[in-house]
């Protein structure tokens, strides 16, 4: 499909995370994007609105540390490569430590505002209910994990394959002013960021045992027949399953105690913390972390309220749960994320089984740089596999076993191995780099990388 100026146009379906920043990365290429977001007409199990790229659980896009973390080294990727969402993030981050938090309404706000300002972009509020056809052009599919049931099955019918599903939970958001600060206190984990960007909850041994046996009794959302056998996603497991794993589980997890000194009692170390994070530009709400919950909403304020400082919580939002649904993508997409039976057609984000909000944006700012070369008539280059996107994507497309696929967040661990390092001493035998140097080097490497392929890449 093109316009009177035989300029293509390529159709980008939900604008989510992934296609908000597949829509960008088209329309900074100068190709003709028409956006398609069903919401708010339609709705969703855990959006609240319709504005672009919402953030339906953490405010968090993780640790901002380029160079000991794989997430942070996907971050900086995306600020140099023109990321709107990274971009956007920055412009919008709260207090979090060592990690990047946004402003969840803001960041949403301002994303679109960017969109809908662009010359090249057209949005419109309508359900994709099908696959666009070949006769459209090329499309990106970024309808995200809760793609709507019809256009849910217009994927599995033409994949060719079943589409796998989990559970996501979300977690409560608390009002700041309802807290017990007599008995919480601001601190991070070891002092990092600011050094009081997380809100600390104690509890002693008896009290976390007590909270453990309210968790494995308490009444849960049930799960439909057809859904009993949907797994979880590891990274975002509710707590109550926690619980269940052992007794232990919450306090060498989200609960950990370690790190923190409690000024309120420095005598006594707390058994576990929970922990708060900021939820908003004004510091008036705070997001509980790793209590993502399919609680009953009467038992969540049952429960959550025998947390010592939460005694009197209010609650901006209780927990939830919702279905996601993504492709078996090494079984049916190809490298550039086109769907192997139409490729006309590439997906990106969540749908295509990675798992977080960056890296959700990630596949989208790859799938939209492909989408413009092809419609440009330009050469389609991978991102090289040394860099958090290229290593991501090769997860993604070919490096997973599809027999065993399941959604995962980037990690160090899918980067190709570094070269031995020179030995320590002298006539010795070169050695794996270990710690925090085999992260750094990972690090480097991927930043030099990725600036060689940008420069590769860019469009004449």
């Amino acid at each position: 499909m093109t316009t009177e100026t035989a300029r293509p146009i390529v159709h980008v379906v939900g604008a989510g995370l992934a296609g908000s920043e597949a829509a960008w990365q088209l329309a900074e290429a100068g190709v003709a994007v028409i956006l398609h977001e069903m919401r708010p007409d339609v709705a969703t199990p855990a959006h609240t609105g319709g504005g672009f790229a919402e953030l339906v659980c953490s405010n968090s896009f993780r640790s901002d540390d380029a160079d000991a973390s794989a997430i942070g080294v996907l971050h900086e990727e995306m600020r140099r490569s023109g990321s709107l969402i990274l971009r956007t993030a920055d412009a919008h981050r709260v207090p979090a430590g060592g990690a990047l938090a946004v402003d969840r309404d803001a960041f949403s706000a301002a994303v679109q505002a960017a969109l809908e300002a662009h010359p090249n972009v057209t949005t419109i509020r309508e359900e994709v209910a099908d696959l666009p056809p070949p006769e459209q052009g090329l499309a990106v599919i970024a309808s995200g994990p809760l793609t709507s049931p019809r256009l849910s099955d217009a994927i599995q019918a033409a994949s060719g394959a079943d589409a796998l599903s989990f559970f996501d939970a979300i977690a409560p958001v608390v009002i700041k002013d309802s807290i017990d600060f007599s008995k919480a206190w601001f601190q991070s984990r070891w002092d990092k960021g600011t050094g009081k960007d997380y809100i600390n909850c104690p509890m002693d041994e008896a009290q976390y045992n007590a909270f453990v046996d309210a968790l494995l009794a308490a009444e849960y959302v049930e799960f439909k027949d057809w859904e009993r056998d949907t797994p979880y996603f590891e990274g975002c497991l509710p707590v109550e399953v926690m619980a269940e794993r052992g007794r232990m589980t919450l306090a060498f997890g989200p609960m950990k105690p370690v790190g923190l000194t409690n000024p309120n009692a420095p005598e006594r170390r707390a058994f576990a913390v929970v922990q708060l994070r900021q939820d908003n530009a004004l510091g008036t709400l705070y997001n509980m972390v790793g209590f993502q919950t399919k609680l009953k909403h009467g038992e969540q304020l049952r429960i959550l309220r025998t947390i010592p400082g939460l005694e009197n919580a209010e609650f901006a939002r209780l927990g939830g749960i919702h279905r996601n649904t993504f492709l078996n993508s090494p079984k049916v997409l190809d490298p550039t994320l086109r769907l192997k039976s139409r490729p006309h057609l590439r997906f990106a984000g969540q749908i295509t089984g990675c798992e977080g909000y960056v890296e959700s944006a990630a596949v989208g700012l790859i799938a939209g740089r492909f989408a413009a070369a092809e419609a440009q008539g330009r050469d389609i280059v991978p991102p090289p596999v040394t860099t958090a996107l290229g290593a991501m994507l090769n997860h993604i497309t070919v490096g997973a076993d599809a027999a065993t696929y399941q959604p995962m967040n980037i990690t160090f661990g899918l980067f190709p191995d570094l070269p031995l390092a020179d030995p320590v001493k002298p006539g010795g035998k070169p050695r794996h780099l270990k710690g925090a140097d085999r992260k750094k080097a990972h690090a480097t490497r991927a930043l030099v990388d990725l600036q060689a392929w940008l420069t590769s890449t860019a469009a004449s």
